[in-house]
């Protein structure tokens, strides 16, 4: 099994910063894409931003020049840097890892796709 762990949430002002972090655990062998989502109150989840393995990333229009993805590979961890935060930011952020590479306990390889269990960022004007 294969286990996300968010963290690095909390209530800010806006135009300040946060950095999230996930860490992923388990007999990974490797990790294609990592990436954050988001889900405000009755608004439907969006994706925010992705980093493949080799570092390609991409970004929902309304984060880009704020947010910053990056990775560890060594570690199986995604960083979301957070600047210039605005209300309309405020959300629950959950961390995605898709093509998970693991090994079973069966031995054998499978891939497959985790999420975290969210983290909650809150943006006050």
């Amino acid at each position: 099994q294969v286990h996300l762990v968010e963290s690095g949430g909390g209530l800010v002002q806006a135009g300040g910063s946060l950095r999230l972090s996930c860490a992923a655990s388990g007999r990974i062998v490797s990790i294609d894409v990592m990436g954050w989502y988001r889900q405000a109150p009755g608004r439907q989840r969006e994706l925010v931003a992705t980093i493949t393995r080799g570092g390609n990333t991409d970004y929902v229009d309304s984060v880009k020049g704020r947010f910053t993805i990056s990775r560890d590979n060594a570690k199986n961890t995604v960083y979301l840097q957070m600047n210039s935060l605005k209300p309309e930011d405020t959300a629950v952020y959950s961390c995605n890892a898709g093509g998970v590479l693991i090994v079973s306990s069966e031995g054998d390889l499978k891939v497959n796709y985790y999420w975290g269990q969210g983290t909650q960022v809150t943006v006050s004007s």
